[in-house]
């Protein structure tokens, strides 16, 4: 068995898988990449160039994929999610979120290509929400256990900027009746390595149930601060052909729109999930 080389980029979170061509992927060095998600959360692979079918592929090793109901997706691959700045609206992007949360069953993780990088700009930020929760003071993290918060997609995705006529409008209408405001615990379990996670996000989460609404309000201020403080957060700077895989069941991140008018395409494949639950550790 080949092992991998693997550069842990900060103590919290991230790490780069050097040398290794993820189109002609081993079962071993699958089962490595597996097992270096869940100690790093975030992992990268430089100069990939995987086709869109070649990037599915890889991301059905991890689980079945995802079809999202608002962005577009590559021809005869709809599991492929088509991020553009010069067809969409991206500014949703630049706001430190969990993907997808606003369903009962929130992805368990993604695979995103770099397919064409402005010159200067467009990094991602990704944090660390098992080290941003393990580092709440204990009477907080007692609070906060049992809680549940909703998740609503109409937060990133509002008619006035993703409605621009009728036919769009009644398109996102339909898409927010199929995915009414959900709630999950305010602390989750990770399903594999059991570690409590701070699974709120600025993207989605709209209220701490149960809390006075002037409570909920400031106390979701703090944690969104808190959660995605730079000790807690690694930058990606992106090259062609990157790629990056992520756990989304405990990390946020957030994709920098500083580049003005330049041209800017990612490839996004979404895993599936399960149910976020909360499940004292023994």
């Amino acid at each position: 068995m080949t092992t991998l080389q693997i550069e842990q980029l900060n103590a919290n979170i991230g790490a780069i898988i050097h040398d290794i061509d993820l189109s002609q992927l081993h079962a071993d060095s699958l089962t490595q990449i597996q097992q270096a998600l869940l100690d790093y959360q975030v992992i990268f692979f430089r100069g990939q160039q995987l086709s869109a079918i070649a990037q599915a592929e890889l991301a059905r090793a991890f689980g079945s994929l995802h079809i999202h109901p608002i962005f577009p997706t590559v021809a005869d691959v709809p599991e492929i999610i088509v991020l553009d700045s010069w067809q969409q609206d991206l500014r949703d992007n630049e706001l430190w979120h969990t993907d997808v949360t606003f369903s009962q069953r929130p992805p368990l993780g993604c695979v995103l290509q770099a397919i064409k990088i402005p010159e200067h700009g467009g990094d991602t930020l990704w944090s660390s929400a098992t080290a941003a929760f393990a580092a709440l003071d204990q009477d907080l993290q007692q609070k906060l256990r049992g809680l549940t918060a909703t998740h609503d997609i109409r937060k990133s995705f509002p008619l006035e900027r993703f409605a621009q006529n009728e036919v769009e409008r009644e398109k996102l209408v339909q898409t927010f009746k199929r995915n009414p405001p959900v709630h999950h615990p305010v602390v989750r379990s990770h399903p594999v390595t059991g570690e409590e996670i701070l699974f709120i996000s600025e993207g989605f989460t709209t209220q701490i149930d149960g809390l006075d609404p002037a409570e909920s309000d400031e106390l979701l201020t703090f944690l969104f601060a808190h959660s995605t403080a730079p000790r807690f957060h690694i930058r990606w700077q992106w090259h062609n052909g990157d790629v990056a895989i992520w756990d989304n069941r405990c990390t946020q991140h957030k994709a920098l729109f500083d580049y003005g008018d330049a041209h800017r395409i990612m490839h996004r494949a979404t895993i599936n999930g399960d149910i976020p639950y909360y499940e004292i550790a023994s």
